[in-house]
């Protein structure tokens, strides 16, 4: 069975490389649309990337025009929207499908190995992705990621590896 790491996928400046980068880290995975309603989330992502980036955390997001086209624009177009008007600093890369005869490899791989096998349905679902590379927990496009179910999961993976790493496993 492939691994997440082994995985390739493009940067937004068009290069290739697997997610081997991210081993170690806890991860969210989001497909993302400029033009969805809940754009808005891009807020919301930042703020959480910019609280536990410290941490070992990394937000990866995949653009993709797959639901109601709503993410028509060139890579150029996408990034630029991403700063000027939500300020992102996480990792965005190439458009990708992730429905259909096109699907990228990373959405079959998270789609087989999510709790919830169903097909992704709609812009910025997201999933939490452990330090070993085992999916935490998929959340549905109207989970914002300042939700507190979400962050629940996310602290325990991060603080649970820091009590470990520092030797502190009784406390």
């Amino acid at each position: 069975m492939e691994r997440l790491y082994d995985i390739t996928v493009t940067k937004s400046d068009g290069e290739e490389t697997t997610l081997e980068e991210y081993s170690g880290k806890t991860l969210l995975l989001v497909n993302v649309a400029s033009n969805c309603g809940y754009a808005h989330q891009y807020v919301g992502l930042q703020k959480l990337y910019e609280q536990y980036k410290g941490m070992g955390f990394a937000i990866l997001a995949f653009p993709c025009n797959d639901f109601g086209g709503q993410e028509p624009g060139s890579m150029e177009e996408i990034i630029n929207f991403c700063l000027s008007k939500y300020g992102v600093k996480f990792d965005i890369f190439q458009k990708i499908n992730i429905v259909g005869q096109d699907k990228h490899p990373l959405y079959s791989f998270l789609i087989d190995q999510a709790p919830e096998t169903t097909e992704v349905k709609w812009n910025f679902e997201k999933f939490l992705i452990s330090r070993d590379g085992t999916i935490l927990k998929r959340f549905v496009s109207n989970i914002a990621p300042e939700a507190l179910e979400l962050r629940q999961v996310l602290e325990k993976d991060l603080f649970s590896m820091d009590i470990i790493e520092s030797g502190n496993e009784g406390i």
